[in-house]
């Protein structure tokens, strides 16, 4: 996602790059750096309309943090006009549908049976419907807040940040490559998942105070 998830908030993030301001997250780009170092690819997918494909590249190329700037990846945006664009995003809330047509076409391109996608950031509810739609587990879904806060939809109350899953990148996301000799680990026994304590259900009697 690009608005609210790469910038802090959806509608300024539309804005303020006109201007000349700078409105993105703080440390995403030594984040996807690093994880694409780690050996990952970036898609970049967005219900903004097609007709602002060009602002959108550019704004993407010219985003510096530090002198680094974010992984080239392909672009994807809705094909619908400026305006249902918006109509989809503020008023009905429903970006995710686009999201998911566009999200499982492209994993069809894998084949039968195949889960190219890893993990997925955004800042809505409405991403991690896309994400978990096309097979996306939820501990590897991860929302951001116009603060800066990252959780994931399995654990509400584990906050973090992209700095902070910056220092730890190769736990969220292990290198696809290792190097020779290093050993490779299960992704049930990396620690974030490991002391996952999983919330058990509670039935309404249980609920009385």
């Amino acid at each position: 996602d690009i608005d609210g998830t790469i910038t802090r908030s959806d509608v300024f993030g539309h804005i303020l790059p006109w201007v000349g301001k700078d409105w993105t997250q703080n440390n995403i780009a030594k984040l996807f750096t690093a994880l694409e170092g780690n050996g990952y690819k970036f898609l970049y997918l967005s219900s903004r309309a097609i007709g602002q494909a060009s602002m959108t590249k550019n704004f993407l190329r010219t985003i510096k943090q530090n002198g680094i700037g974010i992984p080239e990846g392909p672009m994807l945006l809705s094909p619908d006009s400026l305006l249902r664009a918006i109509k989809d995003e503020l008023v009905l809330k429903c970006p995710h549908i686009f999201k998911i047509r566009c999200l499982t076409d492209i994993k069809k391109l894998f084949g039968e049976g195949s889960e190219p996608f890893y993990a997925g950031f955004g800042n809505r509810i409405s991403d991690s419907k896309s994400y978990e739609a096309v097979g996306i587990p939820k501990h590897r879904v991860y929302i951001i807040n116009h603060r800066g806060e990252i959780y994931t939809e399995n654990s509400l109350v584990q906050v973090c940040t992209y700095a902070e899953i910056f220092e730890v990148n190769e736990l969220y996301f292990p290198p696809l490559h290792t190097r020779a000799g290093e050993e490779t680990v299960e992704e049930e026994f990396l620690t974030q998942n490991f002391w996952r304590i999983a919330i058990r259900d509670y039935d309404e009697a249980d609920l009385v105070l």
